[in-house]
């Protein structure tokens, strides 16, 4: 039997939907709120879901492995509250339920961000492993998570609609999170700063990935300043990382 996993903080406005889509493919619904102070766990517990609690903590993985301890299925799924299971995908999952291999399932993540959907560059389509045994796999890394096991990896048909940022507000404010949580995960790791490697060549690289290598010019002006934003997402992840470093240094 599968449970699926739902990460929430005030998502009143998707976890309605989020169940029901979960509803798809297992009855067992586990939410693992951080605190929300909207309506976000009464509707979850009004839709059948099981609601947890844990504190957040900058720390993606430790959030994710919190549910594991809640889980009394033999699977888990994992979906974000923006996120939905398109029907190809749901029937592939309850099929493969049916005879699971011991394995990691790759599930393939169309993102849509200001209204459209993202082929190329930044927002375009990625790939994540969301379904695993129970008791065999972690996850790792406070952002950007991702999880760990002695497992084959194996890609299911249909696909996962991501719909991201409704604005650029929130998509600023939300890579501006994740550079501090990255800064703060490097110093963890004993990282340091080097300003010619991390402050140059880092975004310089990271923009020609995204611009060139994942075709980011393919979409048009907001490509190129997604990809813009995504070097400047690096390189504040290092400013951040060495501000820390200079706070330590003077305290």
């Amino acid at each position: 039997m599968l449970t699926v996993v739902v990460l929430t903080k005030n998502e009143e406005k998707n976890i309605v939907e989020v169940i029901e889509n979960a509803y798809k493919v297992t009855e067992k619904i586990l939410v693992v709120d951080s605190g929300s102070t909207d309506r976000t766990v009464e509707l979850a517990e009004a839709n059948g879901a099981k609601v947890v609690y844990r504190a957040w903590d900058n720390d993606f993985a430790a959030q994710r492995n919190f549910a594991l301890e809640h889980v009394d299925t033999e699977w888990v799924l994992y979906l974000d509250a923006d996120e939905r299971i398109n029907d190809e995908l749901a029937s592939a999952i309850k099929k493969e339920m049916q005879a699971p291999h011991k394995a990691m399932y790759r599930f393939i993540r169309r993102n849509s961000a200001f209204g459209r959907e993202f082929k190329y560059g930044v927002l375009g389509p990625d790939s994540v492993v969301r379904m695993f045994p129970l008791g065999l796999v972690k996850w790792e890394g406070k952002v950007h998570e991702r999880p760990v096991g002695d497992l084959p990896v194996k890609t299911l048909q249909g696909f996962i609609q991501h719909y991201t940022y409704k604005d650029f507000s929130q998509y600023l404010s939300k890579m501006n999170s994740y550079a501090a949580i990255g800064a703060q995960n490097n110093k963890a790791k004993n990282k340091k700063v080097s300003v010619i490697r991390d402050f140059v060549f880092r975004p310089f690289f990271a923009f020609i990935k995204m611009y060139v290598l994942k075709l980011g010019f393919l979409e048009g002006w907001l490509g190129f300043v997604l990809c813009l934003n995504y070097a400047n997402y690096t390189l504040n992840k290092y400013i951040k990382l060495k501000l820390i470093d200079e706070e330590k240094k003077h305290a």
